[in-house]
């Protein structure tokens, strides 16, 4: 017998500011690599995320994944500590790291992969711009 294997997805939004920048490279390298991204008083985005937990139907709640548990982990582990914050200056996971997409997606992942079971598969979903995004993992 097959499992019946059905993803769910929660959206959720917030409001960050950044810049990015490699220390190692020169004012001149940033400003031809990262462009508008480099302005040295920062510039935000409305980051639209979305979080997908893939598993197997459990046959007693009729869920993969409760939302409500979800939404809750959302908020304390992401929104939280990201939502009208400054990235580079105001988090942890960012002061050494450059907080482009694709880093700010790794690191959602990792805040929440050890809240939810093993036994779901999990991927963020980060839209910088309405036509800009990025996922992670990818399999």
């Amino acid at each position: 017998m097959t499992e019946n294997r059905v993803a769910v997805f929660r959206k959720e939004n917030f409001n960050a500011a950044h810049r990015l920048h490699n220390p190692d490279w020169s004012d001149e390298k940033n400003a031809r690599i990262f462009g508008k991204c480099n302005n040295p008083h920062y510039h935000g985005h409305n980051y639209d995320l979305i979080v997908q937990v893939t598993g197997a139907v459990d046959p007693e709640t009729g869920y993969v994944f409760d939302m409500k548990i979800l939404s809750d982990l959302i908020k304390e582990q992401v929104l939280d500590r990201f939502d009208h914050k400054n990235l580079n200056l105001d988090t942890r996971e960012f002061r050494n790291l450059n907080p482009s997409a694709e880093n700010i997606a790794i690191v959602i992942y990792k805040l929440l992969r050890d809240k939810i079971d093993t036994t779901l598969d999990l991927k963020i979903r980060l839209y910088e711009t309405e036509r800009n995004f990025v996922e992670y993992p990818v399999h």
